[in-house]
C-alpha cells in the first residue's frame, strides 16, 4: 500500500464527519479539558499559512489530552460581524449576511481540510439572531445592575431603586460619578425621565455624552485600536473626536478586581503587564483649584489680583468655580506653575477670555482631529495655547495660569493636570517651549537641562512640606488636603469606561426602544431583536445610524418612539463566546448552571496578544460580572493563555525606474514615473547599482520616446505577487499577464537572460502579495505534512518568517515513517517481540512527547518523532508492539496518516487511535543492563570491566578483585584501599 496522502486524508475527513468522532460529552464522568482559539473574524481572503499555526497547536494539545483519557471541549466558531463586510455591503449594496456566508463557507472548507478535531455541534456565529438573542439578554442584565462599593460586586438596580424609595441616596457607596443628593421623598416625586436621569449614572450599562473617535467618511465611531496615526485602520480615513451620545460600560468599576485577577492566572507577564498599564492604578490626591475672575470689562487677560476676586477660595471642595485635579504626586504641590486643561474640558469656553477665544478655538479644533492614542503618543510636538484664565493655588493663593494642551485627555482623570515642570519632564518641556518660569522644589537638584522624575529625594521651598523626604511629603500633603477640606486622597485608574455604541449597521442591535426620550429594554419574550432590512447600508442624510433608515415595518419588533439606531461593538458578542460553546442550543439560557459548572473555566486559550486590552480585557470583565449576578460559578474566564506569534511572509519586489526632467528655464526637478509614457521600465535587483543609463535610453528610443536632459531619480520597489517568483527569479511573461498596466512593461534583465527579484520578511498580508495560503500546500504535501511543518518552524510564542524550504524534509519523515509498515507497497508489520533498542528508542521518544507536550513545546516534538523513526529504520524494526506506540505519539501532529497505520496496518478498529491510551514510560527501560567500569591502578587506567547496572560498591570490588587482569596488574601486592563509584569508575591504589 503506498502513502496516498490525499486519498488518506480525504477518508478521514469524511470518517470523522459521520461518526462524530471528537463530539464532546457534557457532563462525563471523565475529567474535562476545554481547549479553545480565539475565533476568526471570516474575511474574504480566506486564511493564509499563519491564521492556522495556533489552531494547530490548540489541536494537538486537544488530542493529546483525550489520549489522556480526559473528555475534551475543542469547539469553533465565527466572529462574523465587523466592518469590512459592511463597507462591502456599502459598495455593491449586496447584504452583509450573503458576504458573511460565503465568506464562513471559505473558511470551514479550509478548516476541514487541516483536519482539526473541533466539535462542529457547538459552532457558534454572532451575527446569528440564536445567538446575538443572548448577548443583547447580557446587555440587559448589564443595564440592569449597580455596582455596590459595599459588597464589592455588581447587584441588580431594583435594591438600589429600594434604597432610593427608603433613604434616598444617603448611605450609598457606588461606583458613580453623580455627587448630588435627594431624600426618599425627593426620590419618589421626581418624574419618571429625573429617576432614569439619576438611575442612568448608576447603571453598569448607561448612556452619556463620551467623547469617541468619529471617522465621517465610514460615518462610524472607532476603537482606539482601529486608529492608526489619525486615520481609519480600513480606508485610512480622517478620525476626529467628537462628543457624542452613547451607550458605555462602566468597567472601571471592575479596574481593582482586574489587577488583583491577573495573579490568579496563568498568563504571561507581557501580556499581564499590558493590562495592568492600561487599568493603569495610581495613589494620589484629587486636589481643587479655585478660579480666580476678573472683573469684567477690565482686564481680558486676566486682570489684577486687585481688580478681581478670590472666587469661593475659602469654601473649600468642588463648586462651579473649582478646576479639580487629580495627581499622584501631591508632594510637589508647591511646585505647580500653570495648569494644562485638555482642550474639550467643559470649563474652557467658559473661563477663556475674549482676547484669546479665536486661537482657543482654533486650537480645539486641531485638536479634535487626532486621536487620543495619538496625542499620547506625540511627545516630540509641543503644543498649547494660554485661556486668558487663572486659577489660584489652595495653599499660597498665588495666581497660575491656565492653558490648554492635547496631552492631557479628557477621559482621563478630570481632564485637568497641575503642571509641575521641575518633576515632570513633558511639563518641563511645556514650559521651556512658551516660556513659562519652572519652580524648582527639590533640594540640590539641578533642572536646567530637564525635570527630576525620580520619586526619592528632599522637598524644599514648600512651606509645611519643605525638608521632607519625598514619600513622607506624599502622606502629609494628602492629610492637609483632607484637612482643609481643599480636596481628598484617591486612588485612580486610567481604565476608561468601554464605549459601546457603534453607528454601524453590521452588528448585534440594542434590545433597547425609546418613549419620550426614555430607554427602555425590550421584554425577553420578544428577543431577539434583529436587525431590520435597509435600503442602504450608509447613515442618514441627517448623520443618523443606518438603522434610522429602517421604518416601523421593517423591524419583526417594534415599540415605543424609536428603536435604539446604534449596533453593538464586535467585542460584545466575543465576550462571552465561551460559555455559549458549553450549551450552545440552549433556548433558554445562555448557558444552563450545570454546564457551565462541568466545563468551567477554558483550560487552554490560544490567540494573539494583540487582543491583550481589547477582547481578554472585556472578556475578564464580563465574566466577573456574570459571576456576580450567580449565573456562573468562577470569575476569570481563561485559565491559561498562550500567545502565538505571527507568521511572516516572504515579499518579492520588481523595480520600477523613476525618473526626472530638468527644465531649462527653472533648476527644479519635475518627477514622473509612468504617467508620461505608456509603459513601464523594470531593472533586475542586480542590475540597480549598476551603469544602465543607456540601456534604459536604448529602450526610450526603441518604443519612439525621445526625451532630452532625463536623470534617473531612484528605483522604486514594487510588491509582485510571490507566486510568480521561483527562489527570486520572476516570470516575466507572467508577470505581465499578471496586471493589465504591465502588459507592455520592458526590463533590463541579468546578463543570463533571467530577472531577479528583491526581497523582505514583514507581514503575511494579502496588498503586499506575499500570502501563502494553505490549501495549495495541503494539495501538494498534505495536511498531516503543513500541521507538522508549522509547527517544526520554532516555538509557538514566537514570531517567524514563513518559508517552505524546509517542507520537503517534513514529507519525507512521514514517508520514511510509512516504510517501517510497508514495503513496495506490502505489509512488513510483524508479531516479533521488540528489540531492547528499539524499546530504548520507543521509551525515550515517549518521555520527551509528554514532556514537551506538558510544556506545550509543540516544535521539539517534530524532532523527537524524526530521530524516533529514524533510529527504529536503522534497527531494521517492524515489531507491532513498537510500532503501535509510535502512531499514537503521532496521532496529534499527523492524525490522517495514525488513522490510516492504526486500522489498516496494525488491524485496530477504525477511528480510535483518537481514544487510544497514551503510551507509559518505563523508565526501567532506558536503563542499560550492564555498565562498563574503567579500573584504574594508582590512577591510570588499565582495562575494562563490564559488570551489572544493579551491583552495589560491595559487589563491584568483590567482582573485580576476582578477576585476572586485576591480579596481573597487581603483581601479588595487596590493595591499600580501593575507591568505587557505582555506574562509574574503579580505581586500586597500591
Amino acid at each position: 500500500m503506498e502513502y496516498n496522502f490525499s486519498e488518506i486524508e480525504k477518508k478521514w475527513r469524511q470518517f470523522w464527519a459521520d461518526h462524530k468522532t471528537f463530539k464532546a460529552e457534557d457532563n462525563s464522568s471523565k475529567p474535562k479539558y476545554y481547549v479553545l482559539d480565539m475565533f476568526p473574524y471570516p474575511s474574504g481572503a480566506g486564511l493564509h499559512v499563519g491564521h492556522p499555526l495556533g489552531y494547530i497547536a490548540s489541536d494537538i494539545y486537544a488530542r493529546y489530552k483525550r489520549l489522556k483519557g480526559y473528555n475534551v471541549l475543542h469547539p469553533m466558531g465565527y466572529d462574523s460581524f465587523g466592518l469590512p463586510a459592511e463597507q462591502y455591503a456599502i459598495q455593491t449594496g449586496q447584504h452583509p449576511a450573503i458576504t458573511t456566508e460565503q465568506n464562513i463557507s471559505r473558511y470551514r472548507d479550509q478548516l476541514d481540510k487541516i483536519g482539526f478535531s473541533f466539535d462542529w455541534d457547538r459552532e457558534v456565529r454572532t451575527s446569528d439572531p440564536r445567538y446575538y438573542k443572548w448577548t443583547q439578554w447580557i446587555f440587559k442584565q448589564i443595564f440592569n445592575s449597580w455596582y455596590n462599593l459595599k459588597s464589592n460586586k455588581a447587584e441588580d438596580i431594583s435594591t438600589l431603586i429600594a434604597a432610593f424609595e427608603s433613604n434616598g441616596n444617603t448611605g450609598i457607596e457606588a461606583v458613580t460619578e453623580f455627587t448630588e443628593t435627594f431624600t426618599a421623598g425627593e426620590w419618589k416625586n421626581y418624574s419618571e425621565k429625573t429617576q432614569s436621569d439619576i438611575l442612568m449614572e448608576y447603571r453598569l450599562a448607561y448612556l452619556a455624552d463620551s467623547w469617541v473617535n468619529w471617522c465621517p467618511a465610514l460615518g462610524t465611531v472607532l476603537a482606539n485600536d482601529e486608529v492608526i496615526n489619525g486615520l481609519s485602520e480600513r480606508g485610512g480615513h480622517p478620525v476626529e473626536q467628537k462628543l457624542m451620545r452613547q451607550w458605555s460600560m462602566r468597567i472601571k468599576a471592575y479596574a481593582e478586581r482586574l489587577i488583583t485577577g491577573l495573579d490568579t492566572i496563568d498568563w504571561t507577564d507581557a501580556i499581564k503587564d499590558i493590562q495592568r498599564n492600561w487599568i493603569g492604578k495610581s495613589r494620589g490626591a484629587s486636589v481643587f483649584f479655585p478660579l480666580w475672575k476678573a472683573c469684567p470689562d477690565k482686564n481680558s487677560s486676566g486682570g489684577t489680583e486687585e481688580e478681581g476676586s478670590l472666587a469661593d477660595n475659602k469654601k473649600g471642595g468642588q463648586t462651579d468655580h473649582t478646576i479639580e485635579v487629580f495627581t499622584t504626586r501631591p508632594d510637589t504641590i508647591f511646585g505647580v506653575s500653570f495648569m494644562v486643561l485638555a482642550p474639550e474640558h467643559p470649563l474652557v469656553d467658559e473661563i477663556t477670555t475674549t482676547e484669546y477665544k479665536d486661537v482657543v478655538d482654533a486650537y480645539k479644533t486641531a485638536a479634535s482631529l487626532k486621536s487620543e492614542r495619538d496625542r499620547q503618543a506625540d511627545v516630540k510636538n509641543i503644543t498649547g495655547q494660554f485661556t486668558g484664565a487663572y486659577v489660584l493655588h489652595p495653599f499660597s493663593g498665588e495666581k497660575i495660569p491656565v492653558w490648554i494642551g492635547d496631552y492631557v485627555l479628557a477621559s482621563y482623570g478630570t481632564g485637568a493636570v497641575m503642571a509641575v515642570p521641575c518633576g515632570d519632564q513633558r511639563d518641563w518641556d511645556f514650559a521651556t517651549h512658551f516660556n513659562i518660569p519652572v519652580k524648582n522644589i527639590f533640594e540640590n537638584t539641578d533642572i536646567s537641562e530637564g525635570a527630576y522624575t525620580e520619586k526619592e529625594g528632599i522637598i524644599a521651598d514648600s512651606d509645611f512640606l519643605s525638608g521632607l523626604p519625598v514619600k513622607k511629603a506624599m502622606v502629609i500633603a494628602i492629610a492637609k488636603i483632607e484637612e482643609l477640606g481643599i480636596g481628598k486622597g484617591k486612588t485612580n485608574y486610567r481604565l476608561r469606561d468601554a464605549i459601546f455604541s457603534r453607528q454601524r449597521y453590521w452588528g448585534e442591535p440594542f434590545p433597547v426602544y425609546y418613549k419620550n426620550d426614555i430607554p427602555y429594554l425590550v421584554d425577553d419574550a420578544h428577543l431577539p431583536v434583529e436587525l431590520p432590512e435597509v435600503n442602504k447600508y450608509l447613515p442618514t442624510e441627517d448623520g443618523e445610524p443606518p438603522l434610522a433608515r429602517a421604518g416601523k415595518s421593517a423591524w419583526k419588533y417594534f415599540e415605543g418612539d424609536r428603536m435604539e439606531y446604534n449596533t453593538m461593538p464586535g467585542w460584545a458578542g466575543s465576550s462571552f463566546y465561551y460559555l455559549r460553546y458549553m450549551d450552545p442550543h440552549n433556548d433558554n439560557e445562555f448557558v444552563s448552571k450545570d454546564k457551565a459548572d462541568y466545563w468551567n473555566q477554558v483550560d487552554l486559550y490560544i490567540g494573539g496578544s494583540e487582543h491583550a486590552t481589547g477582547h481578554l480585557l472585556y472578556s475578564r470583565f464580563w465574566c466577573k460580572f456574570l459571576y456576580d449576578r450567580g449565573y456562573i460559578s468562577f470569575d476569570e474566564p481563561f485559565k491559561k493563555l498562550i500567545n502565538q506569534g505571527m507568521i511572516l511572509g516572504r515579499s518579492s519586489f520588481v523595480y520600477r525606474v523613476d525618473f526626472a526632467t530638468i527644465d531649462n528655464d527653472t533648476p527644479e526637478k519635475t518627477t514622473f514615473n509612468t504617467g508620461l509614457i505608456d509603459f513601464t521600465i523594470f531593472v533586475s535587483k542586480e542590475k540597480i547599482n549598476a551603469s544602465i543609463n543607456n540601456e534604459i535610453f536604448s529602450i526610450l528610443k526603441k518604443r519612439d520616446f525621445y526625451f532630452n536632459g532625463f536623470t534617473i531619480e531612484g528605483f522604486s520597489p514594487i510588491h509582485v505577487d510571490i507566486s510568480l517568483v521561483d527562489n527570486d527569479k520572476l516570470d516575466v511573461e507572467a508577470f505581465k499577464m499578471w496586471r493589465s498596466e504591465f502588459a507592455n512593461a520592458e526590463f533590463i534583465l541579468e546578463d543570463d537572460g533571467s530577472y531577479t527579484c528583491g526581497s523582505e520578511v514583514e507581514k503575511m498580508s494579502k496588498s503586499k502579495f506575499n500570502v501563502q495560503t494553505p490549501d495549495e500546500l495541503v494539495e501538494k504535501f498534505g495536511a498531516d505534512t503543513l500541521r507538522m511543518y508549522e509547527m517544526f518552524l520554532g516555538p509557538l510564542e514566537q514570531t517567524k518568517p514563513w518559508d517552505t524550504k524546509g517542507i520537503n524534509g517534513v514529507h519525507n519523515f512521514l514517508r520514511k515513517l510509512w516504510r517501517l509498515f510497508y514495503e513496495n507497497g506490502n505489509l512488513i508489520v510483524t508479531d516479533a517481540p521488540a528489540s531492547k533498542e528499539a524499546l530504548k528508542t520507543l521509551h525515550k521518544t515517549i518521555k520527551k512527547v509528554e514532556d514537551d507536550l506538558e510544556r506545550f513545546s509543540f516544535n521539539t516534538n517534530v524532532s523527537n518523532l524524526m530521530i524516533c523513526v529514524n533510529e527504529l529504520t536503522e534497527q531494521k524494526c517492524h515489531s507491532k508492539e513498537i510500532l503501535k506506540q509510535v502512531v499514537i505519539l503521532l496521532a496529534p501532529y499527523a492524525p490522517h496518516t495514525a488513522e490510516e497505520l492504526w486500522s489498516e496496518a496494525l488491524g485496530n478498529r477504525a477511528g480510535t487511535v483518537s481514544t487510544a491510551q497514551f503510551p507509559a514510560f518505563s523508565p526501567e527501560m532506558l536503563v542499560e543492563a550492564n555498565t562498563v567500569y574503567p579500573v584504574s591502578f594508582n590512577g591510570k587506567m588499565r582495562f575494562n570491566a563490564e559488570l551489572p547496572t544493579t551491583f552495589s560498591a560491595k559487589e563491584v570490588e568483590e567482582a573485580v578483585l576476582a578477576m585476572p587482569e586485576t591480579q596481573k596488574w597487581l603483581e601479588g601486592k595487596t590493595p591499600k584501599k580501593m575507591i568505587v563509584v557505582p555506574g562509574r569508575i574503579v580505581n586500586i591504589v597500591v
